[in-house]
């Protein structure tokens, strides 16, 4: 096998680790203002889309396992921003909706992405750099996610009953 393979410069993942973790440590500054993490607003972001959703809908939408997103719900819970209820529909489901301070924090919010792109333009990144390099990833996000099938996002009974 050739070693070359292996070096850290010759993977496909690495840069996009690396920047995926660049990019959540530059959104802190604009997150901490609000109280809230990257996760965090990526919940708000989905609630102020669509309120009222199940857990399952919100695992789905942000990829995230069950596992993750109940602790991260419960904090949000907790921080007056989410309310958590049964269906009324289906007992077994778990409905996320935003609070008045929650539904609140998108007026605050609505400047951050103007602000995180004007961060990333120089000379050599204009928006359509930006915008050209945002559909790839989309593209494999599709092209993974039909091959894996994550069956830890699908929240069992008991993790359920540890949101009541």
């Amino acid at each position: 096998m050739d070693d070359s393979k292996l070096k850290l410069e010759n993977q496909i993942c690495f840069p996009i680790y690396s920047a995926s973790r660049l990019i959540t440590k530059a959104y802190k500054p604009f997150l901490e203002n609000m109280g809230l993490t990257y996760p965090q607003y990526l919940v708000l972001i989905v609630l102020w889309e669509d309120d009222a959703l199940s857990v399952t809908k919100i695992t789905e939408k942000l990829m995230l396992n069950t596992n993750t997103l109940s602790p991260l719900l419960k904090r949000m819970e907790k921080m007056e921003l989410l309310n958590r209820r049964r269906s009324s529909k289906d007992e077994r489901s778990v409905v996320v909706q935003l609070t008045e301070k929650g539904r609140q924090l998108k007026s605050e919010a609505r400047p951050i992405p103007e602000k995180f792109l004007n961060e990333l333009f120089t000379e050599n990144v204009q928006l359509s750099d930006v915008l050209q390099l945002k559909e790839m990833p989309n593209e494999w996000i599709k092209i993974l996610s039909s091959k894996t099938e994550d069956t830890d996002s699908i929240p069992s009974n008991g993790e359920i009953n540890k949101m009541k």
